[in-house]
């Protein structure tokens, strides 16, 4: 008698599903991600949502010094750039929760350091 695979891809789906948010992040129980991670903007996000996160960024963290001309991380003037230090910033300022990196879908975690020269990401 041949077994039913059905309930075995059933299985499989349902765990993947429970497995991803909605965002296609990875969920921990605890919100947190298993490792050290930094928080950087989607090279795909439109400047418009760059320059909103670095506005959203700048007034929670309330400075935003380092990516002002003669700052530590103003170099590469660009505002991907910018937007990265700020978002990692705030994502490290609160928590470094999963959340705390969407950013409206234009955050992206990372497991290698971005920091470089005298810019230095938290």
């Amino acid at each position: 008698m041949a077994k039913s695979t059905g309930s075995l891809v059933f299985l499989s789906i349902f765990t993947l599903l429970l497995s991803c948010n909605l965002g296609g992040h990875l969920k921990f129980a605890n919100g947190m991600l298993d490792q050290e991670s930094w928080c950087v903007a989607k090279p795909s996000t439109i400047d418009v949502a760059l320059n909103d996160n670095i506005q959203y960024g700048c007034i929670a963290l309330g400075d935003c010094k380092m990516i002002q001309p003669g700052g530590s991380c103003f170099y590469p003037n660009t505002l991907l750039n910018h937007a990265s230090v700020v978002m990692n910033q705030y994502y490290a300022a609160n928590g470094r929760n999963t959340w705390n990196c969407f950013f409206s879908g234009s955050g992206l975690f990372v497991v290698s350091d971005p920091s470089y020269a005298n810019c230095t990401y938290a």
